[in-house]
């Protein structure tokens, strides 16, 4: 059975959800994309604890910082701690550009770090690079 390559968006904002579908979608990438819309959402997704039962192994998570129940950087921290989650892709995608946000993301083990652009054609260009190199240049850990 092939497994598919689905991607996981942890993003509370319903706008930069859709652009980010569409930029993903213009650039070619076919990939499922699971929406989780909090933090606890996120993590039942990923340790079967949700409805479904199947966890979601994503090929990347692409985490907003600021999230309701449980913020990025404690999804990220829960993700580390986990030895079925511990080496999965995790690139923090926030429209915080704060130093102790990269810091903090960086130390709990992000895989990369991403300030959001203000601007649509840069935001959109910015989600297609991510998509492109998370799903078809890199390789995950086995």
């Amino acid at each position: 059975m092939i497994e598919k390559k689905v991607i996981l968006m942890v993003e509370d904002n319903t706008d930069d959800e859709k652009l980010m579908l569409m930029s993903l979608r213009k650039s070619g990438v076919a990939n499922d994309v699971v929406v989780a819309r909090d933090g606890q959402a996120a993590l039942e997704l990923l340790h079967a604890s949700g409805p479904s039962g199947a966890p979601v192994r994503p090929m990347v998570v692409l985490l907003d910082l600021h999230l309701p129940k449980i913020d990025g950087l404690e999804v990220l921290r829960r993700i580390r701690g986990d030895e079925r989650t511990a080496h999965l892709p995790v690139v923090v995608l926030s429209s915080s550009d704060e130093e102790n946000d990269r810091i903090k993301s960086y130390h709990l083990g992000a895989n990369s770090y991403v300030c959001k652009p203000v601007d649509f054609a840069a935001f959109a260009a910015a989600v297609k690079e991510l998509g492109l190199y998370w799903l078809l240049l890199n390789r995950p850990c086995p």
